[in-house]
């Protein structure tokens, strides 16, 4: 006898935002940004990768199964330009999570959150213009408006005063993804 199974979408429970520590997670970072930015927006050709990338801090959103890490869902990069001038860049979350909802938030939060315990006393980015709405809720402020790689950008700087240090983001936390109530029929 042949037993069906019923397929459903999984959904995580939960996702790990950290600094990237693991091969792995350097590896999925790269590939996601390839993703988003040179075949889904056509910012870039080829990829996207530049000296920042040297010697920045890569940041990530993990999905997870069981608890354990299981893929690179989004990711943004940190680097401090100049003594105490940190700056964020390439901010992004897969397609198939967008839907998720604060996963960018999360990230954002870690970036400045990091920055600051390393000696920030400003945190700029550069922001699509489809963005600025997100950053402002999360207390930053618009600075002035201009192209990058013939993008709209909004350049923007974090109210680091909302944003307490975060001592060690290779742990960062677990962000956990409240369920949906069911409603009544």
């Amino acid at each position: 006898m042949l037993m069906e199974i019923e397929q459903r979408q999984f959904n995580c429970p939960g996702y790990y935002i950290r600094a990237a520590s693991k091969p792995f997670e350097a590896r999925g970072a790269a590939r996601l940004r390839q993703r988003v930015f040179v075949e889904e927006q056509g910012i870039f050709v080829g990829n996207d990768r530049d000296e920042i990338d040297l010697i920045a801090t890569h940041l990530v959103a993990l999905s997870t199964l069981a608890h354990e890490a299981d893929q690179i869902v989004g990711t943004v990069r940190i680097h401090e330009e100049s003594p105490g001038l940190w700056w964020g860049s390439r901010l992004a979350v897969d397609h198939d999570f967008r839907h998720v909802g604060r996963l960018g938030a999360e990230l954002i939060r870690l970036a400045v959150r990091t920055a600051n315990a390393r000696g920030c006393t400003r945190f700029m980015a550069h922001v699509q213009t489809q963005n600025e709405i997100l950053f402002r809720r999360l207390h930053w402020t618009v600075l002035d408006r201009l192209m990058i790689h013939g993008v709209t950008h909004t350049l923007m700087e974090a109210d680091l005063l909302r944003y307490p240090p975060c001592e060690d983001p290779v742990a960062g936390w677990y962000h956990r993804i409240p369920a949906r109530r069911k409603v009544a029929s």
